[in-house]
């Protein structure tokens, strides 16, 4: 069945409009700031540098380091760089060399460009040093902890609240794969509480101690994007300001999904958007924003 979109807006405790929904969305790369939550999680437990070196678990890339990956400065490409279909399922040893098989775009710390791929090989990182499945990691370090009750990774199995992903014509599309292909770049599934209650969190200090939350945060790399809204990116967010205040901020786009998060703690405010159909534009979720802001 088809759910339609669904927007919450908070300022503080307040619901100012929409609400929570116990059904669950693909969340698409809003998924990324988890995974760089995941890393950055490890860092602080001192079990990884984001200076070390990716070729200290998966081999092929020379001079990149976790910070490049999570930065998008790693000169890994993004998914219309490799022959992938994203729907099917494949061996990890055979997604990891297709990554290896397009030349890097750029040297390790040179450029910035937007890379799916270089999450999936975090979210790898994540299982190696913590020796375990990337989605338990991530509902025993950050759901669980956090309190996101209605939130998880990967495929939905039986459970129940799972928005259907339709196209733009209200037709219903396969799901991506989330188990490999997507793991780390796009395969969570939440609501809008969750999330909502998940930006609070971060920001408040509660999952990630400093330094980590303020490096997540804060712009690592710029984008070179002529817009103000996501001038720099951070670890897992973009950041930059709308109408003058400082946000932290990311879309997400899987076959089926359209998603949005932000937050102005300057404000309190926090924004999602999330959506089981790709009618939602660009454009139509900025005259929402500016509706609601």
């Amino acid at each position: 069945m088809r759910q339609g979109g669904l927007v919450r807006f908070d300022r503080g405790d307040e619901v100012v409009v929409g609400g929570d929904s116990p059904i669950r969305y693909q969340l698409a790369s809003v998924s990324k700031q988890f995974t760089a939550t995941a890393l950055l999680l490890l860092a602080q437990d001192g079990r990884v540098s984001l200076d070390d070196p990716l070729e200290r678990w998966i081999a092929g890339w020379p001079g990149v380091t976790l910070h490049h990956l999570l930065a998008h400065t790693s000169g890994i490409g993004h998914w219309d760089d490799y022959a992938i279909d994203l729907g099917v399922r494949v061996e990890r040893a055979e997604l990891v060399e297709t990554f290896r098989s397009v030349p890097p775009l750029f040297a390790p710390g040179a450029s910035w460009r937007y890379s799916s791929p270089a999450y999936v090989l975090a979210a790898q990182v994540v299982e190696r040093v913590a020796g375990m499945a990337y989605p338990d990691f991530l509902t025993g370090r950050v759901f669980g902890p956090a309190g996101l009750t209605a939130t998880f990774a990967g495929a939905p199995g039986d459970r129940i609240g799972i928005a259907a992903g339709h196209d733009e014509h209200g037709a219903p599309v396969p799901s991506w794969d989330l188990e490999v292909v997507n793991m780390g770049a796009g395969d969570v599934w939440s609501t809008t509480g969750d999330l909502v209650r998940w930006m609070a969190r971060l920001w408040a200090g509660d999952v990630l101690r400093e330094p980590w939350r303020t490096l997540m945060l804060t712009e690592r790399a710029a984008t070179g994007q002529a817009d103000d809204f996501s001038r720099g990116y951070g670890y897992g967010w973009f950041v930059g300001s709308y109408h003058g205040e400082p946000w932290f901020q990311h879309d997400g786009h899987n076959a089926g999904y359209k998603t949005f998060a932000a937050c102005l703690p300057e404000s309190d405010r926090r924004v999602v958007v999330l959506s089981n159909s790709e009618e939602l534009e660009p454009a139509a979720l900025f005259t929402l924003l500016r509706s609601l802001l």
